[in-house]
């Protein structure tokens, strides 16, 4: 059965979903990013969503809810101890990526998923099954959302976004469950590898966090690819075409060339999987006289981003000496770093949310990102951030999904993992 209209809560087990009602109001608001933008945010309709959550966090009774002009919002759960507690942070971003359209998103719960394909109406050839997502046998019989299919979800990272916003609600209605100072960020620009530049850290005043920016349920993930990015630029020598020959040097085909002489069976995303990395060309830019070719260069033993990048360096050089009339620049820019070099110098933040999960009833499956959350960059601002688990999978594609019951489930994680940080805390 599939069920259009978005503003309810159901029941499920006798509780109350309102964490789906959340979902399916936020991902309708549309906060894609944008990779060519020069303004921060990228997308001013980011904002949208930000004023919105904060909005509904001072109406929770959150005294300090608020978002500044970058779109960040900050809020506070004071404390309801005597003891002294690490002051923890949840964080998520509230932008969607790029890579699919985030306009006019219409979510569809699926109650009860019976395993059967889930075929998107506004577009019939995007269908969701188990064969192509084995995952979703492990759903069967949850309450299943989607989009309709000529857009992403928005599960990444809205899912993130409405456990927290569920976690906060509960936290203000229980006052019974002890907790430290709970602070609250929601971060735009994650997507777009920006989620972390404006951020206030001394305003945000945490100890430590946990960004809410995973998968399948009972992930847990301290660990990340170090990442890199390299603009390979190429000068080339112009001149009219017609009167081009023994004169004229192609920088779009030099550039070409520099593709085409990647290696075919390794070092690629689509060739590479586990703790492997890769070297990924994502953009060629330019015209015949200057093109550029930028690639994502990624690792998760920060020191082989290094020998990917001199092996990338070689192939281009070996390129560039069939064109001694042309030039090159090659320029190397971090982006992040495995945040497990940070996170293994505080074990208890990683311990501490294991308990939680096996409070919940969840076996704790540990794997590393092939990619890189806001929790990458604030765990080496100072501000160590592991990744659970949101129920997002699919992500940016028109095939993503989020479970409901694997959201409210990592909503039962943070209510027990502020009880840890309370138990485990001195008087």
């Amino acid at each position: 059965m599939v069920i259009w209209h978005v503003n309810f809560a159901f029941m499920i087990n006798d509780r109350s979903y309102s964490v789906a009602e959340r979902f399916m109001r936020y991902v309708q608001i549309d906060t894609q990013s944008d990779p060519a933008s020069t303004s921060f945010p990228s997308t001013q309709k980011q904002k949208d969503l930000s004023r919105l959550l904060a909005k509904e966090l001072t109406e929770m009774g959150v005294n300090d809810a608020n978002t500044d002009e970058y779109g960040y919002v900050y809020a506070t759960i004071p404390s309801n101890t005597k003891k002294k507690v690490p002051v923890i942070c949840f964080c998520s971003h509230i932008d969607t990526a790029p890579d699919c359209s985030g306009y006019g998103v219409k979510p569809i719960l699926h109650r009860d998923y019976d395993g059967s394909n889930i075929v998107l109406p506004d577009d019939t050839t995007q269908v969701i099954g188990i064969k192509d997502y084995p995952y979703l046998a492990e759903k069967i019989g949850d309450d299943i959302i989607t989009a309709s299919g000529t857009t992403l979800l928005g599960a990444d990272d809205k899912a993130g976004v409405s456990i927290i916003m569920e976690l906060a609600d509960f936290l203000l209605k229980n006052p019974a469950t002890k907790h430290g100072d709970i602070k609250i960020l929601f971060t735009p620009d994650e997507e777009v590898g920006k989620g972390t530049a404006k951020v206030d850290l001394k305003k945000l005043g945490a100890d430590f966090a946990y960004t809410l920016d995973g998968g399948p349920v009972g992930t847990f993930e301290d660990e990340t690819f170090s990442a890199d990015g390299v603009r390979i630029t190429i000068n080339g020598i112009i001149i009219h075409p017609g009167y081009a020959k023994d004169r004229l040097v192609n920088a779009l085909k030099i550039a070409g060339e520099i593709i085409a002489a990647l290696p075919k069976g390794e070092l690629s995303p689509e060739t590479t999987s586990g703790r492997q990395g890769f070297i990924h060309p994502v953009a060629v830019n330019g015209i015949s006289e200057k093109a550029t070719i930028d690639f994502i260069i990624r690792d998760f033993v920060t020191a082989n981003l290094e020998k990917h990048e001199a092996r990338l360096k070689a192939i281009a050089e070996a390129v560039m000496q069939r064109y001694p009339q042309a030039t090159m620049q090659f320029e190397v820019q971090e982006q992040y770093r495995n945040m497990k070099e940070v996170l293994d110098k505080y074990p208890k933040v990683s311990a501490y949310a294991e308990e939680a999960y096996k409070r919940t009833g969840l076996t704790v499956k540990n794997e590393p990102i092939r990619g890189g959350t806001d929790g990458s960059r604030l765990s080496f601002m100072g501000l160590p951030a592991p990744n659970v688990f949101a129920g997002m999978y699919a992500i940016h594609s028109k095939h993503e999904f989020v479970s409901m019951q694997d959201m409210q489930k990592s909503v039962e994680v943070l209510v027990n993992l502020v009880q840890v940080w309370e138990e485990y805390s001195d008087q």
